[in-house]
C-alpha cells in the first residue's frame, strides 16, 4: 500500500486521527484509510443527492403539474392535507 504523508496538518486535527486510530486500534496509516474513504464516501453521497439544472426543473414543472389537478374524493386527495379558514 502506498503510505500516506500529511504535512502542515493542524495540531488538533492530528490528534483527532491519533484518537479514531487508537479507539479503533488502527495504525494512523490504517486510519487515515479509513478516514479518506468514509469521508469521499459521505462527499460522493452529497453530490449524487443533488439534481443538476434540467432535473431540478423537470421536477418543479412536475410537482406543479401535480398541483393544478382539481379536489375530488378519490386519488387526487392523496398526499393532501386539508386546511381549516376559520
Amino acid at each position: 500500500m502506498t503510505e500516506i504523508v500529511v504535512r502542515d496538518i493542524d495540531p488538533v486535527l492530528s490528534e483527532r486521527i491519533a484518537r479514531v486510530a487508537q479507539a479503533r486500534g488502527w495504525t494512523m496509516q490504517d486510519a487515515l484509510v479509513h478516514l479518506l474513504e468514509q469521508g469521499l464516501f459521505a462527499c460522493e453521497a452529497e453530490l449524487a443527492a443533488r439534481f443538476n439544472d434540467s432535473d431540478a426543473q423537470a421536477l418543479q414543472e412536475a410537482i406543479a403539474a401535480l398541483e393544478g389537478i382539481p379536489s375530488d374524493p378519490g386519488f387526487s386527495l392523496i398526499g393532501r392535507l386539508e386546511t381549516s379558514n376559520g
